[in-house]
């Protein structure tokens, strides 16, 4: 297993929304990519943003405390047809261990939370890692800033735009493109 930061979370081409994991000790980078809810969660706990009640990931970690279970580490464990396999690694407080087959988003969620480690399995990285200089321009220009963005108010309606677009959902569609008018007419982007 490789020892890996969560370095940032980047919007690529306007639409998708991934999560990098840079190795600790080397140079490639795991961009895993993830829906908007849970890269807002990860962004949000990479910039200590506080929420006046807890979000889901904050509702399990408390859950788990209140259990007596502590997050040793998560793992991104295997990539089975395109799809990332992630493990929660829980110790109980009789010592027992448990592994808890999750989603890497949420895994990375509940990382940040616990101020846990996070490990990519060697052929995942082998596979699906990249060199910096081999992801998209739009990737490393954000990855390589010494800011953590949290995803902008306009890039998350851009993107619930496109979705609502493929899914048909021509209402939400009319009125995200109005908010998307409004966020720009203001000049804001949070």
């Amino acid at each position: 297993m490789i020892l890996a930061d969560v370095t940032n979370v980047v919007v690529v081409a306007n639409v998708e929304i991934a999560v990098l994991l840079k190795e600790h000790d080397g140079e490639r980078t795991l961009p895993i990519f993830v829906g908007v809810l849970e890269a807002n969660s990860i962004a949000a706990q990479l910039n200590n943003e506080k929420f006046p009640r807890p979000l889901t990931h904050d509702l399990f970690k408390n859950v788990l405390q209140r259990l007596g279970c502590n997050l040793e580490r998560v793992e991104v464990s295997d990539l089975v047809d395109n799809t990332f396999i992630g493990k929660l690694i829980l110790n109980r407080g009789d010592g027992e261990k448990m592994d808890i087959d999750c989603r890497p988003s949420d895994a990375i969620s509940m990382a940040l939370r616990f101020s846990a480690p996070v490990y990519v399995a060697e052929h995942v990285m082998e596979d699906a890692g990249k060199v910096i200089d081999e992801i998209d321009p739009e990737t490393v220009a954000a990855a390589s800033s010494t800011q953590t963005p949290v995803l902008s108010r306009l890039d998350q309606l851009q993107a619930d735009l496109k979705k609502a677009i493929q899914e048909e959902r021509y209402e939400d569609a009319a009125r995200l493109r109005d908010e998307i008018s409004k966020a720009r007419e203001s000049g804001s982007s949070n």
